[in-house]
């Protein structure tokens, strides 16, 4: 695209740039320092979500620099913005957790609005924490522009110094943040003292970036690339290191290319597409969270893909990348051993990939596959005829008990521990189980019930990590199941259900349930069910006295309850693409 001689007869920004009447608008764009020229080529919007809220989001400014270049550098003019986040550990295990799921929605609508208010014609974003990653991407889909979507990076691995007073286990391994919550369950049963805790949490976040592990942000920031909105290896290397802006550049240059050849988000977001994103959260071991996030991409799409549909993806997939919190290894590690390119492209030996989808590159997967020279090392990455299990390391569970689905990670899970029977013990919100947990009040063999925590129930479909760590830290990880409404974090182990649905406020057999029923969840058959008549269930629905009331009655998560939809189509609040009237670009 030459400079300065952009046409902008079918772009969005000839509305703020081209023609007389158009002279006020371009007043301000000449006050902030534009020349003629500047004004004259097309405006791509560069969204990140940079904070001071945690050191997911700390590195996304100086990397939005880096993607203005690489626009200006194709003859685009970027106008970066920045819009909110809300950060997962941070939130944890109080109620701000309750502002997470919601927060994806604001970031999606506050992209949508900003780039349509100003007119912008491309999307370059910019996402670091669980929640951002999925709206940015809703954001693309949604306006459908040319877009390009970038990580932030991942942490480095803590690492306790020499010689420190801590545990053997915690001293030799890498660390995350989630060997900080299970940290607080061992101190709170008393086998870690105060002075180790502190030097653990001096330690175990030594850098800008994401959480470690394959939790939420990294399975997401895989999907980005494999769903084809990012491009290959960029999500891979950590935060703090410079070569990150290569991959920015790089970034804001593709997305240029994008808009020359009018390729969209939903050319390249299909219903192949998400399948391929979803072999690939199956085969890292990934978050439970992507059974959330992907429908909801989806729905930006108009297109049909709901849990269930994930599950089924993820049920004939191996799993063969050895990654926290199931396995053994950090994002860095997996970067080092060649990134998500190298798992797609054992994927691709499989027969498990459509090559023919399109990637931010502006080239099909199959061809960026096929520049791919490294394999998987057998270490981090395991050959896919050769996996640590055969199917995937989420799993997919429907019965009595969840009509709608649930979802249960199992990455690092030995198939006797997929199966677990045992009476309910029902608790009304998350701070009562985590008290329980505190003060040791369940046995051995019960399945810990927390429910009320769904999205509109909640509100805001908190994640338990909190609740999950504390059980880890006792030593009780395989010795309860847990299941709610709510969500796991991605760091979650242990025999953990999410995403129960119906969720108990929209009456949901989860809802009904009694301290001792007995509950069945077999991963291994995809079950999960309460040893209860269709007749019981008929009357204690018949009896039940409707939704816990809460204390959200007004503002943004009131807002939320209403609009909220079922976790099984992803929690969306909107009608979604097959309900649009019109199309951004072309107004």
């Amino acid at each position: 695209m030459l400079k300065g001689k952009a046409d902008k007869s079918k772009l969005p920004s000839r509305h703020v740039t081209e023609g007389p009447a158009r002279a006020p608008h371009r007043s301000y764009y000449y006050a902030m320092g534009l020349s003629e020229e500047e004004i004259a080529q097309p405006f791509v919007g560069v969204a990140t979500c940079w904070n001071e809220a945690a050191p997911c989001n700390i590195a996304l400014n100086r990397q939005a620099q880096a993607v203005k270049l690489g626009v200006k550098h194709a003859n685009g003019t970027p106008r970066e913005f920045t819009t909110i986040t809300v950060t997962d550990g941070i939130a944890m295990g109080h109620e701000g957790m309750r502002s997470s799921l919601a927060s994806r929605e604001a970031i999606a609508d506050t992209v949508e609005l900003t780039m349509r208010g100003h007119s912008y014609d491309a999307l370059v974003g910019l996402a670091g924490c669980d929640k951002s990653l999925p709206g940015m991407m809703m954001a693309m889909v949604r306006l459908n522009v040319p877009s390009v979507f970038i990580y932030g990076g991942s942490i480095l691995p803590g690492k306790v110094p020499a010689g420190a007073d801590v545990p053997e286990d915690f001293a030799s391994r890498d660390l995350t943040v989630q060997d900080m919550f299970e940290a607080v369950g061992r101190h709170q049963n008393g086998s870690l003292s105060d002075a180790a805790l502190a030097i653990l949490e001096r330690v175990a976040c030594p850098s800008a970036g994401a959480c470690g592990g394959q939790f939420t942000a990294n399975t997401m920031a895989c999907v980005s690339e494999a769903i084809g909105l990012a491009l290959f290896n960029s999500s891979g290397a950590p935060a703090p290191y410079e070569s990150r802006d290569q991959y920015a550049t790089a970034s804001g240059d593709a997305v240029m290319n994008l808009l020359e050849k009018n390729i969209r988000a939903r050319d390249v977001v299909t219903r192949k597409a998400l399948e391929n994103a979803a072999r690939v959260v199956a085969c890292t071991g990934g978050s439970t969270n992507a059974g959330l996030h992907l429908p909801a991409i989806a729905h930006e799409a108009g297109i049909d893909f709901d849990l269930f549909d994930v599950c089924e993806i993820f049920h004939d997939t191996p799993y063969f990348v050895d990654l926290k919190p199931g396995g053994q290894y950090v994002a860095k590690d997996l970067y080092d051993a060649g990134g998500v390119p190298v798992v797609m492209k054992e994927l691709r030996r499989a027969g498990l990939i459509h090559e023919d989808c399109l990637s931010a590159s502006g080239r099909t997967i199959g061809e960026e596959l096929d520049l791919i020279d490294r394999k998987a090392d057998g270490r981090v990455v395991h050959p896919v005829d050769a996996p640590i299990t055969k199917t995937g390391g989420v799993v997919g569970l429907k019965g009595n008990l969840a009509p709608d689905g649930a979802i249960v990670k199992v990455a690092g899970m030995k198939a006797e521990e997929q199966v677990f029977i045992g009476p309910a013990r029902v608790f009304e919100c998350e701070e009562d189980a985590f008290e329980a947990v505190k003060a040791r009040k369940y046995e051995e063999g019960e399945v810990i019930v927390i429910r009320n925590e769904g999205p509109a129930g909640g509100p805001g479909m908190r994640e338990m990590l909190a609740t999950t760590a504390a059980l880890s830290g006792q030593g009780a990880g395989k010795k309860v199941a847990l299941i709610t409404d709510g969500r796991f974090s991605g760091a979650t182990r242990g025999f953990c259900v999410g995403h129960v649905g119906p969720e108990a406020a929209h009456g949901g057999p989860i809802g009904l349930l009694k301290n001792g029923d007995v509950i069945t969840i077999d991963a291994i058959k995809g079950e999960i069910s309460v040893a209860l008549s269709d007749e019981e269930l008929a009357a204690r629905r018949e009896a039940w006295s409707g939704p816990r009331q809460t204390i959200y009655t007004s503002g943004a998560l009131w807002k939320y309850a209403q609009l909220v939809g079922s976790a099984r189509y992803g929690a969306v609040t909107h009608p979604g693409a097959t309900k649009e009237s019109h199309v951004y670009m072309d107004l």
